[in-house]
């Protein structure tokens, strides 16, 4: 899968140091000019749902575990990779020097109907709602979280967006 950014969540982390690694698969769902990402009430920021990937999981056990559990929506197909994302940060486990993250981005087709959610503690305290949305809607409302205030994750998402707005310009002929 292509390597679309990495990023530093900290100045100063030793990226080849001995790491705690982490994966977690990220779905790019777009219909009809739409794309559903989650907004969070508490940040103001949209996020691509997605999650973790648990031992012994696939990325497309866990795309589908997410989208389920996050927007209620129904795993129809997954169409192609887009990308990754490589995020660096100072461990929070003693004895490493650095915690790598790799997001795998992947373009997605769900069921018409959105669910319940099912969402952790965490998911609920950031008021966690799918929304359809454009991705020129969400890259405003994330620049400006990332103009303030910015948790962790915002500076990712933003990134993808930014790549999916050009490749969705260029796919217009744009």
């Amino acid at each position: 899968m292509r390597l679309l950014a990495e990023i530093d969540r900290h100045q100063g982390v030793n990226r080849k140091g001995k790491a705690v690694t982490r994966e977690a698969v990220r779905a790019i769902v777009i219909r009809n000019g739409s794309i559903l990402l989650l907004y969070s009430r508490r940040e103001g920021d949209y996020h691509f749902p997605g999650g973790g990937v648990d031992a012994g999981e696939t990325h497309l056990e866990a795309l589908s575990r997410e989208l389920r559990e996050e927007c209620g929506a129904e795993l129809t197909q997954v169409h192609e990779p887009f990308g990754k994302i490589v995020e660096y940060a100072f461990p929070k486990e003693h004895g490493f020097d650095v915690f790598r993250m790799t997001s795998y981005y992947y373009i997605c087709s769900i069921g018409d109907e959105l669910g319940p959610q099912g969402l952790t503690g965490y998911e609920r305290d950031l008021g966690l709602e799918p929304h359809w949305t454009t991705v020129e809607r969400a890259l405003e409302a994330n620049e400006a979280v990332l103009a303030s205030r910015a948790p962790a994750w915002t500076m990712r998402e933003t990134t993808v967006l930014r790549l999916l707005t050009n490749t969705l310009a260029h796919a217009a002929g744009k």
